[in-house]
């Protein structure tokens, strides 16, 4: 009789190729800040990281890989640990940033790899009372910026004209761990500390659909962490869904990892367009 002590992985018999030396970036600090966070964000045209030390990182661009030189400029700008970076959708050149001293700034990158650090950020976002650790641009509207802050908010900002459009608040009873846009823009959905994933109509200032939390492996008793990241599935839009991405930490070892997937129960609410912000955009500009 056999006892199978290690779970068998399905990709046991699967192998990575590493790419060559000069196709790669060598030599970069990464940050050091203990937050949940990918540390990273790229476009088409460049890799922007978190880099070690201070309010700063580092944009290199796509078409020059190697060995990054120590003195390589560096976006900097605030004055604490820089906690999350989002490219926007809509210009590969433009940037933000959120930080420890509860502000967001937002970047304006040049083609060219600047001589010296870049300092002066095109605005600065002001509202946070607490710092502020997930940003995330709005997928189909112009100059809209969401910022998520240690003080349970949601804002959404005018880039453009540096204006608050929208302040959810009351909403979260605890930090939120993630934001995620659905295809259009018309919803978002957050995860929070609280073991609920919450989906919220943003122009209602409504939440439209909410899990109870419950003891399971995504919502487990208390001391255990709910789930970290949410994702809208943009497959399949007349029925859309979202997936959560979790740990089951009553597995044995190091905890299992799941993504179960939720459908909404209002989907009437996804077809919902951002005219009215659309109009005012174009009025501002």
């Amino acid at each position: 009789m056999s006892r199978r002590v290690v779970r068998q992985s399905k990709f046991r018999h699967v192998f990575g190729q590493p790419v060559k030396a000069d196709q790669m970036y060598e030599d970069i600090r990464v940050s050091k800040v203990t937050w949940d966070s990918s540390f990273c964000a790229v476009n088409p045209k460049f890799l922007a990281i978190i880099s070690g030390g201070g309010g700063a990182f580092i944009v290199l661009p796509l078409a020059k890989t190697g060995r990054v030189d120590k003195n390589h400029p560096l976006v900097t700008g605030h004055t604490a640990p820089v906690l999350d970076i989002d490219w926007c959708p809509h210009n590969d050149n433009v940037i933000a940033s959120a930080s420890e001293d509860t502000t967001v700034m937002v970047w304006q990158i040049p083609d060219y790899v600047p001589v010296r650090n870049i300092t002066e950020p095109v605005v600065t976002l002001e509202g946070h009372s607490k710092r502020v650790g997930i940003i995330s641009w709005h997928p189909t509207a112009r100059n809209v910026l969401l910022s998520a802050g240690c003080d349970n908010l949601v804002i959404l900002w005018n880039v453009g004209t540096g204006e608050m459009l929208l302040v959810l608040e009351d909403m979260h009873t605890d930090l939120i761990y993630n934001v995620g846009w659905n295809r259009n823009g018309s919803l978002l959905v957050t995860t929070c500390k609280d073991k609920k994933v919450r989906v919220i109509d943003p122009r209602k200032q409504e939440i439209v659909a909410v899990s109870a939390p419950a003891v399971s492996p995504h919502h487990p008793a208390v001391g255990f962490p709910p789930p970290y990241l949410c994702l809208p599935d943009p497959t399949n839009p007349p029925h859309p869904r979202v997936s959560v991405f979790g740990f089951n930490p009553l597995t044995a070892g190091a905890g299992e990892r799941q993504t179960p997937r939720r459908r909404p129960p209002h989907p009437r609410h996804l077809h919902g367009r951002w005219q009215d912000l659309h109009h005012r955009l174009q009025q501002d500009e």
